[in-house]
Formats: structure tokens, C-alpha cells, sequence
């Protein structure tokens, strides 16, 4: 790596265990007096506990966060938040509630703190992803990154194994498409070989016990380490079918994460412009013996993950259609997009075949 560009992230993450107790200094040393609660319908009562926590600064908690980031969802959060006069956004949840955070922040302007309780690492991006009739376009604004993240292990302690699983493999797909990425550079190696590397050893300690205090610590920073990537340096093939997918089919963000990446991967690998990225994620992947797709099929198969996009609700028709959006568009990546390739990935993520690297 001859030469590099590195910008680092303007914004403040607080880590640890019952952090968020710092709430109420948080949303001070961000000089925000009211704040709008954002939350899915499944976690009010988290958004309640938070405030309890900030009392009078918590004006109200809007709960209709969806999957995907609806627009007609952010147009009645706008409403809402013009209608109680906030000057700040609070967003408790996955990545669905971060995305309407974003999408609320970037149209009013608003300071945004999040607090993650999934692993899905959007909170570190200036990214974000809007559906609009079953289509969505993501669009990167340093606008969008949010201004503070906190980060309360305490939080993930109710987070079901499974979920805790496919959130964490959300997350490595983050840093492997980092590894490869266009504009990488030597700290997000560095980032995303640590963030793999932390997640491979405590994904299987939290499936073998999910109340694990160290590891679900460890998992935390993995995460938070596989964010920083993904809001850093542009992702590739892996997060555009996702994207694509998961707008036409309304499927489930993290599960399609899981599905694919061992076959984007799979696609990647072999491309000379990939060479060196899969040497370092092979190092990364325990059991890979330098082959990253053996190191992920063994990481699935050592979690017991039996997932594809047909199981998820996606008709064999889709898997064309699916292909003619994903190819439309050129998008940098290390390998050409082939349509005979992404097709081929695409019907072995339907139909649950395991990964190999001749595609």
C-alpha cells in the first residue's frame, strides 16, 4: 500500500458496562434539552427506561422504527418531532431505529445519540439506507453520521442467542468488505483483522452461553471495531446485494447479512485485486488454514447457521430479478461483475447451498 487517505470520524462513543447512567451528561456535552425517543414497537421498554433516566429531557418516544427505513415511517417521525419541538433525537435500538435516527437527523438537522442494543454497527456510519416503493437507495453524507453513540453491554444481556449470532456475522461482513475495499488503508486493516478476530472467539462462547459477561463485552468491541470500518471505507458486492434484497423482498436485515456474505466472499476471493485482503482475513478466521471461504463455512458450521433467502421468503423467481437490479449499477469492487457470477451466488444463497469459491 503505496499511499492512503484517512479521515477520522468527528463524533463521541462512550463504552463500558451500565453506561447508561452518562445519558443525562451525554445529551449535555452535546447541548440538547429535549429529546424525541425513537424505538421499534418490541423495545418501548427500553425507551421508557431511558426516560426515566434523562426525566424532562425526554419529551416523547415515537415506537414505529421498521426494518429497511421506510419513508412514509420518517415523514411521521418529522411530524412528530416538529409537533413537540425537540432539539435532539434519541435513537434504543438495532439497526432499523438508528436508520430512522439518521434519516430523522439528516432532513431536520438535529444532534442524533444513539444507543445500539444489536450489533449491526450503523451508529459508526455516515450511511443510510431508505425504502420507497420496494426500493432502497442508500446514499453516504457525513451529515448522517450520528454525533454521539453510546455503548452499554448491559443492554445486550437480553439479546437472544440466535439474534446474537446473525448480529455479530452482520458485523464481520462489515469488516471483510472493508479489507478489500477501494480506499482502505492501514488503521482500518488493523480495525477490521481485530474486530474479525474478537467476533470469531466470542460468538461461540455467547451460543454456548448467552449470559457470558466477558464475552458479550468482547463481542460489544468486536462490533463497535467492525463498525468503525463500515463507516470508513466503501463496501462492496457483499452489502449491494444485501441492500437490493432485502428492499425488493422485505427481508430480514441481519439474516440476509448471514446468507450472503459467505458467497459474496466466495466471489471476491479469487480476484487478484483481493489477494492480500484474503490473506489477512484468512489469518482472522479461525479453522480457514488459509482459505477465508473453509475459515467462514467452518465459523457457520461451528455455529450451527442452516439459513437461506429461500427460507427467508424469497421466491425462485427473485433470484433474476434480484441479479438485473444488483448488476445495473456499477459499484467499485475487486472482482467485475459478472452476470453469469452474481446470478450463480445468488441461487446458491437461495438455495442454501455452502459457499465455493468457483463462481
Amino acid at each position: 500500500m503505496d499511499s492512503f487517505e484517512y479521515v477520522s470520524a468527528p463524533h463521541r462513543v462512550v463504552f463500558g458496562r451500565g453506561t447508561l447512567q452518562e445519558l443525562p451528561s451525554m445529551l449535555e456535552k452535546i447541548k440538547v434539552k429535549a429529546v424525541l425517543i425513537l424505538c421499534t414497537p418490541q423495545q418501548v421498554s427500553t425507551a421508557e427506561e431511558v426516560k426515566a433516566i434523562i426525566g424532562d429531557t425526554g419529551i416523547a418516544i415515537f415506537s414505529e422504527a421498521t426494518m429497511h427505513t421506510p419513508t412514509h415511517i420518517t415523514d411521521k417521525a418529522v411530524l412528530v418531532a416538529q409537533e413537540k419541538g425537540v432539539d435532539g433525537i434519541v435513537s434504543v435500538g438495532g439497526g432499523s431505529t438508528v436508520g430512522l435516527g439518521k434519516a430523522l437527523s439528516i432532513r431536520t438537522g438535529l444532534p442524533h445519540l444513539c444507543i445500539p442494543t444489536t450489533y449491526a454497527g450503523s451508529e459508526m456510519t455516515p450511511i443510510l439506507g431508505e425504502t420507497e416503493n420496494g426500493r432502497k437507495v442508500t446514499r453516504r453524507d457525513p451529515r448522517i453520521l450520528p454525533t454521539a453513540v453510546l455503548y452499554d453491554v448491559e443492554l445486550f444481556k437480553t439479546l437472544p442467542v440466535t439474534m446474537t449470532v446473525y448480529s455479530g456475522i452482520n458485523a464481520i461482513a462489515h469488516a471483510v468488505e472493508a479489507l478489500y475495499a477501494t480506499n482502505r488503508n492501514p488503521i482500518i486493516d488493523l480495525l477490521a483483522y481485530e474486530g474479525i478476530r474478537t467476533l470469531c472467539i466470542a460468538l461461540p462462547l455467547l451460543q454456548a452461553d448467552g449470559n457470558d459477561p466477558a464475552a458479550r463485552q468482547q463481542a460489544l468491541y468486536g462490533a463497535w471495531l467492525c463498525g468503525m470500518c463500515l463507516g470508513a471505507v466503501d463496501m462492496a458486492l457483499h452489502h449491494k446485494l444485501c441492500h437490493t434484497l432485502g428492499g425488493m423482498f422485505n427481508l430480514p436485515h441481519a439474516e440476509t447479512h448471514v446468507v450472503l456474505l459467505p458467497h459474496a466472499l466466495a466471489y471476491n476471493a479469487t480476484a487478484p485485486a483481493a489477494a492480500g485482503a484474503m490473506v489477512k482475513l484468512a489469518a482472522a478466521l479461525p479453522e480457514a488454514e488459509g482459505d477465508p471461504v473453509r475459515g467462514i463455512n467452518a465459523l457457520y458450521q461451528r455455529l450451527g447457521i442452516d439459513l437461506s433467502l429461500k427460507g427467508l421468503g424469497m421466491s425462485e423467481g427473485g433470484v433474476d430479478e434480484a441479479c438485473d437490479v444488483a448488476i445495473a449499477n456499477p459499484y467499485k469492487n475487486p472482482r467485475v461483475l459478472e452476470r453469469e457470477g452474481i446470478r450463480e451466488l445468488i441461487r446458491r444463497a437461495w438455495a442454501g447451498e455452502a459457499a465455493k469459491a468457483k463462481l
